[in-house]
Parts: C-alpha cells; sequence; structure tokens
C-alpha cells in the first residue's frame, strides 16, 4: 500500500472518530441537561409545596406491603396507594366555620373551596387478616404562628370533629372547636380495632383560617401551615 493511499485511510479514520466524538458529546450535554431539568422540576416542586403548605395522607410502605393497608381517593381502587396528596388553596381567606357547606364529606378527592382545603379518601384494608391502626395527624411546617387561629375538622365515617390549637391566655379550647390540638406539632390521634378484610374507612379533612377566633389577626398574613396524616398498623392486646 503506497503512501498516498495510507494517509487517506489514516484520514478517514480520523474523521470518523471525531464524528463519534462529536456524537458522544452532544449525547453527554444532552443527559447534562436533562438531569439538571431534573433537579430543577425537584427543587421547584419541594420549594413550592415549601412555600404554599399542603396535606400528605401516608401509609407505612411496610404495613402496606404486609398486610395491604392503602390509599384511594374512592370506595373502590385499582393499585394499592401509600401516599397522596391534597389539591392546595394559595391565597386562603379568614372565613367562618359555618360557611363550610353542611355535605362536605360527600364528595371524593380533593374539593376545595375558595378558601377552604377540604380533601376525602378512603383507608382500605386490602389484605386478609383483620387489623388495628393508628392515625396521627402532624403539624410539619408553620410559618407567622397562622396555627393560632387555622381549624381543622376531621371527619372519620360521617363523624366530625373540629380541631383548634388552645386558647392563647392557656384556658382550654375555643368556643367552635371539639377538642384541641395534641401538642405543638400534632394534632390528633385516632386507634382504629378491628378494621376486616375489606374493609375501609372514610376520612374526609376540611382546613381553613377560622375568622372568629380573636387570634385572627393581620399579622398573621403570608402564613404558611404544612401537614400530614399518617398511618400505622398496631399491635392490640
Amino acid at each position: 500500500m503506497d503512501e498516498k493511499m495510507t494517509d487517506v485511510l489514516g484520514l478517514r479514520r480520523k474523521s470518523k472518530e471525531i464524528k463519534r466524538y462529536v456524537i458522544i458529546t452532544r449525547v453527554l450535554a444532552l443527559l447534562v441537561i436533562i438531569l439538571v431539568a431534573i433537579v430543577a422540576i425537584a427543587y421547584a416542586i419541594s420549594y413550592f409545596y415549601d412555600k404554599f403548605g399542603s396535606f400528605t395522607v401516608k401509609v407505612n410502605k411496610y404495613d402496606m406491603t404486609r398486610q395491604g393497608l392503602t390509599l384511594s381517593e374512592t370506595p373502590e381502587y385499582e393499585k394499592s396507594v401509600s401516599v397522596l396528596n391534597a389539591d392546595i388553596v394559595y391565597d386562603m381567606t379568614n372565613i367562618s366555620g359555618a360557611d363550610i357547606p353542611k355535605n362536605v364529606d360527600m364528595i371524593n378527592g380533593s374539593h376545595n373551596g375558595e378558601s377552604y382545603i377540604a380533601y376525602t379518601f378512603y383507608l382500605i384494608n386490602a389484605g386478609s387478616d383483620t387489623l388495628s391502626y393508628e392515625g396521627v395527624m402532624n403539624i410539619e411546617n408553620v410559618t407567622k404562628r397562622i396555627d393560632e387561629a387555622i381549624r381543622i375538622a376531621v371527619y372519620i365515617n360521617g363523624e366530625k370533629t373540629v380541631y383548634g390549637k388552645t386558647k392563647a391566655d392557656g384556658t382550654g379550647k375555643e368556643s367552635d372547636c371539639d377538642k384541641e390540638f395534641l401538642a405543638s406539632t400534632i394534632v390528633m390521634k385516632n386507634l382504629r380495632e378491628g378494621l376486616e378484610p375489606k374493609g375501609k374507612d372514610k376520612y374526609t379533612v376540611v382546613i381553613w383560617l377560622e375568622g372568629n377566633d380573636p387570634e385572627c389577626l393581620d399579622d398573621l398574613i403570608g402564613g404558611t401551615l404544612k401537614l400530614s396524616m399518617d398511618f400505622t398498623i398496631k399491635e392490640t392486646t
């Protein structure tokens, strides 16, 4: 093979290598862009929930896998779900609890009003054993003391209980509340015994800013509240 032919083949090889390098570089650059976009979206979602608050319902994944405790926004379900998220109300203003519709617990899933959050879901025993569980509603984050005037109504199979923070002077529950928050970071707990296979409990949670609360003042404007309700199977004796 003469020198000219060798040079030609060498140039072709280099040209192919350059093209391959360019393609690989472009693919890597695209992957980096996609990765950055995913991280940015995740951060935005996290910021969104931290800024505006949220209500999340969770079942311990081990309990879901082991004994079939699952969540659903409807009485029927197609697959096991361990986490549900309620829609957010961006600019909630104070209202009276009397303004909330009487049938607020009759609609499934998110059904917010202009100034209240309403969410209905079902806790279902999709396993083969009768079980007992505990539900705990936690205050995960609060800003500008907005919890001072927040009300949370919890309907369990149609039975309504309204929770609120203890009066500012420490003398007990507000007049429109049935019970006080259990602690500064815990709204309520309930123990349910004897949920049979295929049994289901219906929950509706309604959250609003009570305008008749003496602590509902202008300095609460812009406050946020983040809640979660966690369910775990309990061994009973």
